[in-house]
């Protein structure tokens, strides 16, 4: 039997209307899917219309099916019709074809197929009927075969769902809708008559695209003045309506009272402003505040705080253990103030609930308001009770001993009140027991929340408010122990820990110093008889480390069993290519196929890539995974990827243009990629390119394809996605072949692939050879009904937001996008189609394209409307959102823009579907978890580090967080989403304006709030690319830091804070926002750290301490302690080096470790942490998240100083500059410091911090220490600085513009926020204080007058300074002369003063140099509060500000740049440099130094 398969027929063009994937509208067309029974059965079922009612005014066709019945019926678009029809014959197909055994008749639909489609996709609409306590209107029974009805209803959900446009992230408001045109839809088919006209009934919209117009466009007009009114962003959160409320609207009856149907437009639902009849926030309300954290995880405070109180208690007797203090009745009473505590503490839950959520009580939510007021009035009163009774131990225990003074026994009377008190106390808790309760029996909780019986909601009103989504989140009792079994390890490490090594240490210091008599202070003590306030400096290091080591103890647990659960599933098993030929003989049987001379696998090339894997592909074999199916029986899927206007392909230029080292990008890529380049050579001289020049001509496409598959581009994206096309092709043709033609088939593979040197499947292979085109050599194998199969089973969508506007500007960008839809035929492209319809206004519309072979063009599939402009929220999420509706089959996964594929993997995606159909604890899965191999790693040493870090989190991490802490949630893109349950419940990720900025990991939390389970399967992986260079690592940080913020404030968090059970809270915090906050603890422990230092030192106490007692160095120790702990980050690390253990080897991880210590690895997570604390902190404190485009180029070309400046003078190099500050000061005042030794051990953490914090920029930019470059940058740096710049000046090419920008954040922040601001910018004051008493002037004075007088300096300084300023405007131009003579005068005048003070005062003339350190940081200070009070200022003022603000910048700029200039100065350091940026690519031999040098050989 022959092999070539004739070329694809021409379908019969019946009707020329293009097609997206089947032509369904001429099912007699000779197309390779309609040759399946199941797609003409499930398009015939569409067209038994029979006897149903005609619509009126509309012409009907013998033709049209029960789509184009309700489309009439009820107003819908054409397109929309088409693309639903499409949609659901080939699902119908599909799951037919899935059933096993077949049906009898297969030229029929079968009611089971339907009726469990029908089940899942209405599943979200009757929960919300029962939610409601509506009745729900589908009439129709389980058991019933009334197909017609059964396919009405799923047809109006779809038509319904593919028309809303922006109203898909409402899924509540979508079941309102569908429920109301279900009613009538039943009406109809019932044959009601209209008890007004007489007549048949009607729906009440009908027309030409009356549901868009009557029904989606007035809803999603009212999101779009929401939006409007939140002035981009910049208005609060809780001044606006978002998605989220207006969908949370319709989880209550009022929906159903005050919209009414058809939809009433003078309802208040739509009224936005300016009337007090309006609807508010609904369900929950965002606002900006540090407190979030504490309300919504309020359990975990609670725990920690009553832990570090009876800690204290039990530890203060001094006992060896704690045991021992608590055999005492004293301590024990004393323990019960825990109590006090606790209810204090609700009494602050209580009150935080009242100062954020006030906007939520209306007249129509009463309930609410008197519920807050209770809560407070409450937890007052248990307050009250609380220190009643426990008054009346201790009166009894007083009056005891005032009877009998020697008896030290507690009385049977005053036992008695304590247990009365115990009693009180078990009342307290019983809310508390009764959740453990329910915890040990999850299904009966899980019972209780789901069912909607009044009676269950009236006991649960006190404890939380109603809430559609939050109910039953409780797992199965296997899977609770399993993750209480984890935190109980982890907690009993931790409060071990914190009370043997933290807080007992720090008693014996801590009385000492409260007894310390007769302090002698350096400056004027306010509160000079009481030591409390050094004792709680002290104690406000060890207290925030004790907040935060959990995070810690998390990371060290969860690295160690997440190699267990990855040892269990045979990970790392087969690690190279020499393990691989040990176990060979058990690899043809894993593999189940045997398609080409196998050994050829073994001989891979050199290419490090190659033999990584063949090794991961052979390992994942022998890992358990469930069993295949055939092509024709598997789950159809879509990958879906956004994409607005980044590189598709590298251009001619792009690969040409030199950098200003002489190095281009091809160049670049040529040195990292040598063995690989030179593939690609002989591949070209074997298809015919004579000389090596022609590479840019005749063969440059090819070269553009081969440099665009190393970076990240959509072409790389393109050409990995479509790799699952190919697989499934091959394995359709492996299902059905004959042994007979796979033996053909092999050795035509193997004489192909000794012709080409390659593997057809290689990356490298171009599309000229692609699998979709006549000559592949696999193709040669296929039978036809091939194609029909794989195309069925998956479908590629690029959301192209603005490809049709690129179009029209003749963009290279769409020339490359149409390129690759010709050269992939599963491919199509949705855009956003601008029409301008001529009177000033536009018409929006979601359209579909493909590259039709027959007719070689691009052709217009669907165009649906929309209501509007896309863009309301994130843009990202809605451009996902509006080409949803082009996916099909069961499940889509997301895919980036930065994102990759292999071959071997796609061959395991059958596989990694039918995950779908078992059970992970009490649940199926909704998200299939897919591990990620970080591609990018091999850059440089920066990558290599960020890969590492990347690397640990998405393997070992998500495995734990998946099983057992069953709290996995979706933070990125390679995620496998159950397209039916998503599409149902809001999509596949949130849109709502910065409040979803990290719009991703919102699907996650959505899904685990409405009872969908995600999984993690690491059988498969998915390339990804990661950002390579400092600045980019630096703005991707930033932005999940800002994200991170937002989250803070969300309802999402909010509620799984307090939905979730105790232990999976904590899991979801420690992993999420509770990983950002702790990270800026450490930075805040060390800052507490120093002040407090800085404050014992120059205020005299730590002298007086010492002088006093020696073992104040305990608590020194205790703190020091922490600080090595923190700072040394090896338990941040521990996870990369566990999973690299479990992966490569154990020796082969410590030696991947110490190599990357050095170089200078610790360095860059110390300024990660930096960048993580900057942005988390201000959001949370001002907002102003934005997303910032990180750019995915290739990092080779140094970067400018003024340029790291920009990026970093606030979050770093100032930070750093205070931090060192402090050091200088303490150094110099402390008499501890004296010591050389202890200085070092106390500071060299902090050292550490602050030389990172300023150095890193350097230390990873390529020729950082170019002496030329540094000479250069300098000057580039004080131009920026003094440019002055119109209007129009960018903040890249002025300092004034960059200045302004630097304080957007002070313009949408609230009240709250400016006032907190100025709070910690008074700390640079301290200085002032502190040091103007060490000043030889001050004669040892300790009066308040000193301090006052200082201020003199601080008025006349500035006076000075405004003198020369006006002079300088006034004469600098034209009569400079008068200029000069001024600052003569000012000068000739301050050395005057500086004699008399030498002549008259005690002054030293040191104190001209040691007063800079306490006036500068004053300065500073004056200078963050004018920026707050801005509005407040007069012109004049305000100028002086700007002027002051750019000499404390030039002074900035120049300390950092000092220690860059002394190491570009000193010789060797640039070649050191370079090779601890680029060492991996040393060690490969690789020309490096000529990247930098500009030297091609």
């Amino acid at each position: 039997m022959s092999l070539r398969r004739p070329p694809p027929p021409n379908p019969a063009r019946t009707e020329s209307q293009p097609y997206n994937i089947i032509p369904i509208q001429n099912l007699l067309a000779d197309h390779p899917s309609l040759r399946y029974p199941e797609v003409r059965a499930a398009a015939a079922a569409l067209r038994t219309v029979g006897n149903l009612r005609k619509p009126p005014y509309a012409q009907w066709h013998p033709s049209m099916d029960l789509l184009d019945w309700l489309a009439l019926l009820f107003g819908f678009q054409k397109d929309n019709v088409r693309n639903q029809r499409e949609h659901l014959v080939l699902h119908l197909a599909n799951a037919q074809m899935r059933l096993t055994p077949p049906p009898d008749n297969i030229d029929t639909l079968d009611a089971g197929v339907l009726r469990r489609f029908r089940r899942k996709l209405l599943k979200n609409y009757t929960n919300w009927c029962d939610y409601l306590n509506k009745k729900s209107n589908i009439w129709i029974s389980d058991r019933s075969t009334d197909l017609r009805r059964e396919l009405l209803y799923v047809s109006l959900y779809l038509l319904i769902w593919g028309e809303s446009a922006n109203l898909r992230f409402m899924p509540e408001c979508i079941c309102f809708i569908f429920h109301n045109m279900c009613f009538e839809l039943n009406r109809v088919l019932e044959d009601y008559i209209d008890e007004n006209t007489g007549q048949p009934v009607m729906p009440s919209i009908s027309g030409e695209n009356a549901f868009l117009n009557g029904v989606v466009k007035p809803i999603y007009e009212t999101v779009r003045r929401e939006v409007d009114r939140s002035f981009n962003g910049a208005a609060p959160h809780s001044a606006w309506r978002n998605y989220d409320d207006l969908n949370e609207y319709f989880w209550s009856k009022r929906c159903f009272e005050r919209l009414k149907w058809p939809i009433d437009l003078g309802s208040n639902f739509f009224v936005t402003s300016g009337s007090r009849k309006k609807v508010g926030k609904t369900g929950f309300v965002e606002q900006r505040s540090f407190w979030n954290i504490v309300r919504s995880f309020d359990r975990l405070w609670v725990m920690l705080i009553l832990f570090l109180q009876a800690g204290i208690i039990v530890a203060w007797e001094e006992k060896e253990y704690p045991w021992k203090a608590l055999k005492s009745r004293d301590v024990q009473v004393r323990v019960l103030t825990v109590f006090f505590t606790w209810s204090g503490l609700r009494f602050l839950q209580s009150l935080l609930d009242v100062g954020t959520q006030y906007n939520l009580v209306s007249r129509e939510t009463l309930g609410l308001g008197v519920r807050m007021i209770l809560k407070s009035v409450v937890a007052v009163g248990w307050i009250i009770v609380f220190g009643a009774f426990y008054g009346r131990i201790w009166s009894q225990r007083n009056s005891d001993l005032r009877r009998s003074p020697r008896d030290l026994s507690w009385s049977s009377e005053a036992d008695r009140k304590v247990v009365t008190f115990l009693e009180v106390a078990l009342v307290f808790v019983a809310p508390e027991i009764l959740a453990l309760a329910l915890f040990i029996l999850p299904w009966i909780r899980n019972f209780l929340e789901n069912t909607d019986w009044r009676i269950f909601r009236m006991m649960t009103w006190w404890f939380q408010s109603s809430s559609f989504i939050g109910r039953g989140l409780r797992e199965g009792l296997v899977d609770n122990i399993k993750y209480t079994l984890f935190w109980a390890m982890v907690l009993a490490t931790k409060f071990a820990f914190s009370y043997f090594m933290q807080i007992k240490p720090m008693v014996k210091p801590s009385k000492q110093m409260l007894k310390l008599k007769d302090v002698n202070y350096e400056w004027h003590e306010f509160f000079d008889h009481s030591n409390r306030f050094s004792v709680g400096l002290l104690w406000l290091p060890v207290v925030l480390i004790y907040l935060m080591d959990l995070q810690i103890w998390y990371a060290i647990y969860s690295s160690f069993v997440g190699a267990g659960v990855g040892l269990f599933q045979h990970l790392g098993e087969i690690r190279n290519i020499q393990q691989l030929r040990l176990r060979f003989q058990f690899f043809a049987s894993a593999i189940q196929f045997n398609l080409m001379p196998e050994e050829q696998l073994l001989n891979a090339r050199e290419n490090l890539e190659a033999r990584r894997r063949i090794a991961f592909f052979s390992n994942s074999l022998f890992m358990s995974m469930p069993h295949a199916p055939q092509v024709e029986k598997m789950m159809a899927f879509s990958v879906l990827t956004p994409y607005y206007n980044e590189e598709v392909l590298y251009s001619r230029e792009q690969l040409r243009t030199e950098n200003e080292d002489g190095v281009s990008t091809l160049y670049y890529l040529q040195t990292i990629y040598a063995d690989e380049w030179k593939n690609f050579m002989q591949r070209m001289r074997r298809e015919g390119m004579e000389k090596d020049g022609e590479i840019w001509t005749t063969k440059l496409r090819d070269l553009r394809l081969w440099a665009s598959y190393r970076g990240q581009t959509l072409g790389r994206t393109v050409r990995g996605m479509m790799y699952y096309y190919r697989a499934l092709k091959m394995l359709a043709f492996l299902d059905s072949a004959s042994e007979m033609d796979i033996k053909e088939g092999s050795r035509e593979l193997g004489s192909m692939r000794r012709d080409n040197g390659l593997d057809s499947f290689d990356s490298e292979s171009s599309p000229s050879k692609s699998l979709s085109r006549n000559s592949s050599s696999v193709n040669l194998l296929f039978k036809g009904h091939e194609y029909g199969t794989a195309l069925m089973k998956y479908t590629y969508v690029v959301a192209c937001q603005i490809y049709g506007a690129q179009k029209a500007k003749k963009d290279p960008h769409a020339e490359e996008i149409l390129y690759l839809m010709k050269n992939n035929e599963a491919l199509r492209v949705a855009y956003v189609d601008e029409v301008n319809t001529g009177r000033d206004e536009m018409e929006y519309y979601s359209v579909l394209v493909k590259y039709d072979q027959q007719l070689d063009k691009e052709v217009e599939i669907y165009r649906v409307k929309l209501p509007g402009p896309l863009k309301l929220g994130e843009g990202k999420p809605e451009n996902q959102n509006h080409a949803l509706i082009f996916t099909r089959g069961d499940a889509v996964q997301t895919i980036d823009m930065n994102q990759d594929n292999y071959f071997e993997e796609a061959l395991k995606m059958r596989n990694l579907l039918e995950e779908y159909r078992h059970y992970y604890g009490a649940r199926k899965p909704t998200i299939l978890g897919v591990r990620e191999h970080i591609f990018t790693g091999s850059v440089s040493s920066l990558a290599w580090f960020m890969s590492a870090q990347e690397t640990s989190f998405v393997t070992l991490g998500q495995r734990v967080l998946a099983n057992p802490l069953k709290i996995r949630m979706h933070y990125g893109h390679p995620d496998v989403f159950d397209r039916f349950w998503f599409m149902t419940r809001g999509g596949i990720s949130k849109a709502s304006r910065v409040i979803n900025i990290s719009e991703d990991i919102f699907a996650g939390f959505n899904c685990t709030l409405r009872g969908g389970n995600i999984t993690h399967h690491e059988y498969i992986q998915v390339g990804k690319g990661r950002d390579v260079g400092l600045n980019q690592i630096s703005m991707f940080e930033a932005k999940v830091a800002s994200g991170n913020g937002e989250q803070t404030l969300s309802r999402d968090v909010y509620r799984l804070g307090h939905r979730l059970d105790f232990f999976r809270m904590l899991s979801f915090f420690y992993t999420t926002v509770g990983f950002f906050l702790n990270t800026m603890m450490v930075i805040l422990t060390v800052y507490a750290f120093l002040w407090g230092r800085l404050y014992l030192a120059l205020s005299g106490v730590e002298g007086s301490a010492l002088a006093d007692n020696s073992s104040n160095n305990k608590a020194l120790g205790a703190i020091l302690n922490q600080q090595f702990i923190i700072q040394l980050g090896l338990f941040t690390a521990l996870p990369m080096i566990v999973e690299n253990s479990l992966e490569h080897g154990f020796l082969e991880a410590i030696w991947d470790f110490l190599t990357m210590q050095l170089q200078l690895s610790s360095v860059f997570y110390t300024f990660s942490m930096g960048t993580r604390t900057h942005y988390f902190g201000r959001t949370i404190l001002h907002g102003g998240a934005k997303y910032r485009a990180t750019g995915r180029g290739f990092v080779v070309q140094h970067k400018s100083f003024a340029e790291n400046y920009r990026l970093y003078a606030r979050s770093h190099f100032v930070k750093a500059i205070e931090l060192g500050l402090i050091l200088v000061v303490y150094a110099a005042y402390s008499p501890v410091a004296k010591d050389t030794f202890v200085y070092i051990a106390m500071t060299i953490s902090s050292w550490f911090l602050v030389v990172s914090w300023i150095m890193a920029p350097f230390v990873f930019n390529p020729s950082g220490f170019d002496w030329l470059k540094t000479v250069y940058d300098f000057d580039d740096f004080m131009n920026w600085i003094w440019y002055q710049g119109g209007v129009f000046a960018k903040s890249e090419q002025s300092w004034e513009r960059w200045w302004y920008e630097e304080q957007d954040h002070l313009r949408t922040t609230g009240l709250w926020g400016k006032l907190l601001d100025v709070i910690l910018d008074l700390r640079f004051f301290f200085f002032q204080y502190g040091i103007v008493y060490q000043l030889g002037i001050a004669a040892g004075s300790t009066s308040i007058a000193v301090y006052l007088l200082s201020w003199i300096y601080v008025v006349v300084a500035f006076g000075f300074f405004l003198m020369v300023a006006y002079a300088r405007n006034k004469y600098a131009a034209k009569e400079h002369i008068y200029y000069r003579m001024v600052q003569f005068l000012i000068i000739v005048l301050g050395i005057f003063v500086i004699i008399a003070l030498l002549q008259f005062t005690s002054f030293k003339f040191t104190d001209v140099f040691t007063s800079l350190l306490a006036f500068i940081p004053t300065g500073w200070g004056i200078l963050l509060i004018a920026q707050v009070l801005r509005p407040f200022l007069p012109a004049i003022l305000w100028e002086a500000v700007v002027s002051v603000a750019r000499l404390y910048d030039i002074l900035f700029g120049v300390i950092v740049m000092v220690p860059v200039a002394f190491l570009s100065w000193m010789p060797g350091f640039q070649s050191m440099q370079t090779r601890i940026l680029f060492n991996e690519a040393f060690s490969r031999g690789l020309r490096i130094f000529q990247l930098f040098t500009g030297k091609k050989s």
